[in-house]
């Protein structure tokens, strides 16, 4: 008998003694009418709460694995007696029916007013199921699969017992050193606003009991620490937030998120978890949230740590009178808001609000009517890694691997007529498949490459690993490889990191592919054989050192459960590659950080050659590796005949702009066709592109299109520093093609 069964025994135990004394005392109150309205029953729950169990719905304890510092962890035991005494609205790692329905008897049943608790956790990109890295899910550029994503996701987690996902994060980030970049949307605050919004819809629904309360995080610029490094300082302008980093927030707000997490991080000089100017100024009045916040794991106890608060007391007074709200971990809120009360620092009308915010997402839920209604046993056993799921993760996965290289077509190959070598220990691991936030996926349960390969090939199909993930062990795999190598049509050579150095506090100065592989593939180089490199990585790594010596790359992120099945697919043309990329991959390390949508500066140099005093770098290329928006396919697109509708408009009309698409390849395929512009002049300084449209167009071979893309005032609106939109008359120009730098141009002129 493990740990966790004696525990839930004595948890039930503790409850089967209970005549839920709590809910036959309240059961003729208003609040416990589910005919009433919410607001209503809202208000006469409050209106019974004492000063205590109001703070105490502002608690949140972790209930299992942690996710940072074991904060105060007094055991289990102390924590059960919090919550039958009211002092806890959530908790955080609590998994599965029976140890969500054992703790949820315990507050509904035990505590004096049976008010239910909220069960959170990271459910990032699946559940049991695991679906790619977000990063990797957006480059598909397919925003109906993205938000199916998430509701399976979501499915699975509620099928658990949880009722509330701390996802999306809607971060826009520059910087591949930064770890969590595997968890966001990349470097464009457009499109990184529809993937936000679709994964919020994916993941809240109709909050039926297969959904899940999103939470859009982190609050706000968290992707722009300082050096690419965890928690660590932002220093963002106003301009720069309104414009680049608050849109996808504002996107998933719009969507109906339900709740917020503050970051970790400053603005203007202050931790974001007190800032007025973000929460109340922003959040609340200017986009009108109607949710609630919750602070990141102990983020209102570390404002100490920066210097923002003489002690936690301070810290919680300072977060309070921001607009936070849910205390993670701190337990700073249960402790202090009833002094702050007694002192007259805060009002209880101020403290009526945030817990009425917190009570207002559990009615929604209908968690007042049935506090069990996400502990089903049998949906437990039934909807949980499905083979409907796993054909969703597929899908995703295949739609987002982005081919970087094909050097005279070696891709597809023909794996049934060939003799291919597997190389690389990353192809036959299960462990380094997987990232830092897999719910409560299992590595064994992932098709590896080398068993998606050899479930299709079987004989066809040899391995060797190449090199060892340890670049500190001594041992020298690279004459194998090169033996195989040289009795093989091809080879497949799977490289990059692993998987375990993909999330939060896995940030890396230095991203790049370790030395013993780039060895490897000198040594394979002069085998004369065609080498095809399949890259894993969490992140956008710097290729530079390794395109010489391979003739395709295949960068595969990490895809979770289907991994093998997908990439095989990819590798012998069952499935045409169509992602594009959403970080622009640096040429090298110093260029860090790089990406399409950059200002044009006072002396830009347009070409290596142009002489002397450009903004530039002396010793690399300023453009990166390979830009925003890139990516092959096995069929090759070519764009004609780009035309606008009119050369002036006024605010009130639109600009059709057409242009013609051709599949000239010799597969069947799909193109993402990119739309952007460039505000030329105006009353402060324009990116030299910024997206505003694109359209996914699957073509025969040898057939065309006529794609049509609108451009109204919405798409020619920036944001001032107080976050309003402006539009000015002026010269704009519009760009269309596949990627952010190989496009097609015209102009034309807004008029007042």
């Amino acid at each position: 008998m493990n740990k966790t069964t004696i525990l839930m025994m004595g948890i039930l135990s503790f409850t089967q003694v209970s005549t839920s004394l709590a809910q036959t005392k309240n059961k003729t109150a208003i609040y416990m009418n589910q005919h009433k309205p919410t607001s209503e029953r809202v208000q006469d729950l409050l209106g019974k709460m004492t000063i205590a169990e109001k703070a105490g719905q502002l608690n949140q304890i972790n209930g299992g694995a942690f996710t940072g510092p074991a904060l105060n962890d007094e055991g289990q035991k102390g924590k059960m007696d919090a919550v039958a005494s009211g002092q806890v609205g959530s908790m955080l790692n609590v998994i599965g029916v029976d140890e969500t329905m054992a703790i949820q008897k315990i507050a509904v049943e035990k505590s004096r007013l049976g008010i239910p608790l909220l069960f959170g956790y990271d459910v990032i990109h699946g559940y049991k199921t695991i679906f790619p890295i977000p990063l990797a899910e957006a480059c598909s550029w397919d925003l109906p699969q993205i938000e199916k994503n998430s509701a399976v996701a979501a499915s699975e987690a509620s099928a658990a017992g949880i009722h509330w996902a701390f996802a999306p994060m809607c971060d826009i980030s520059n910087d591949p050193r930064w770890g969590r970049v595997m968890e966001g949307i990349g470097e464009d605050p457009w499109y990184g606003a529809l993937v936000s919004a679709a994964r919020v819809k994916g993941t809240q629904g109709d909050l039926s009991n297969d959904n899940l309360l999103a939470c859009v995080k982190h609050f706000a610029a968290y992707g722009t620490v300082e050096s690419g490094r965890e928690y660590n300082f932002t220093d963002v302008s106003r301009f720069q937030l309104w414009n680049k980093y608050l849109p996808p927030y504002k996107a998933a707000v719009e969507a109906g998120a339900v709740t917020v997490m503050n970051g970790f991080t400053t603005f203007e000089g202050e931790p974001v978890s007190a800032s007025k100017y973000l929460i109340t100024d922003v959040l609340k009045n200017k986009w009108n949230f109607g949710g609630f916040l919750v602070s990141d794991w102990n983020s209102f106890g570390e404002m100490v740590t920066w210097g923002a608060a003489s002690d936690t007391k301070e810290a919680i007074y300072k977060a309070f009178k921001a607009g936070s709200m849910m205390d993670m971990e701190t337990r700073g809120m249960v402790k202090f808001i009833p002094e702050l009360i007694k002192e007259g620092k805060i009002t209880e009308n101020e403290l009526n609000y945030a817990v009425g915010k917190i009570l207002e997402a559990k009615f929604k839920l209908g968690l007042f009517d049935d506090p069990y209604k996400f502990c089903n046993k049998e949906r437990e056993s039934n909807e949980i890694f499905t083979d409907g799921n796993k054909s969703e993760a597929l899908k995703a996965a295949e739609g987002s691997i982005v081919l970087l290289k094909n050097d005279n077509n070696v891709l597809p190959l023909n794996i049934s007529q060939k003799k291919i070598a597997l190389i690389g220990e990353l192809a036959a691991s299960h462990d380094d498949m997987f990232d830092f936030w897999i719910g409560q996926g299992d590595a064994k349960d992932a098709i590896s490459l080398k068993e998606g390969l050899e479930n299709k090939y079987k004989s066809n199909v040899q391995y060797a690993p190449g090199y060892s993930l340890d670049v500190k062990s001594s041992a020298n795999y690279i004459n194998d490889a090169v033996a195989l190598a040289n009795n093989s049509d091809a080879v497949v050579v799977n490289i990059g990191i692993s998987g375990k150095m993909a999330g939060e506090d896995r940030s890396l100065a230095n991203p790049i592919i370790p030395e013993n592989q780039v060895e490897l593939l000198k040594a394979l180089k002069k085998t004369g054989k065609p080498i095809v490199a399949v890259i894993s990585a969490g992140r956008p790594l710097i290729l530079t050192d390794i395109l010489p010596y391979v003739d395709a790359v295949i960068y595969s992120w990490i895809l979770g459960t289907e991994t093998g099945n997908a990439i095989t697919n990819i590798l012998d043309g069952t499935h045409n590659p169509s992602a594009k990329t959403v970080m622009s991959f640096p040429y090298a390390v110093g260029q860090i950080p790089v990406y399409y949508n950059h200002f044009n500066t006072g002396r830009p140099n347009p070409t290596d050659d142009a002489g002397n005093w450009y903004s530039r770098y002396r010793d690399i290329p300023r453009d990166p590796l390979f830009p925003f928006g890139f990516g092959l396919s096995y069929s090759t697109f070519e764009y004609s005949n780009l035309k606008l509708n009119k050369t002036f408009i006024n605010k009130n009309e639109k600009l059709i702009v057409t242009v013609e698409l051709k599949n000239t390849g010799n597969y069947d395929g799909t193109e993402i066709s990119q739309l952007y512009i460039r505000d030329v002049a105006a009353s402060v300084i324009r990116p030299v592109k910024e997206l505003k449209g694109f359209q996914k167009t699957l073509l025969k071979k040898g057939a065309s299109t006529t794609l049509t893309f609108t451009i109204g005032s919405k798409e020619l609106e920036y944001y001032n520093m107080s976050g309003d939109s402006v539009l000015e008359p002026g010269k704009f120009e519009v760009f269309v093609g596949g990627n952010s730098k190989d496009v097609l141009s015209s102009s034309f002129e807004l008029t007042k």
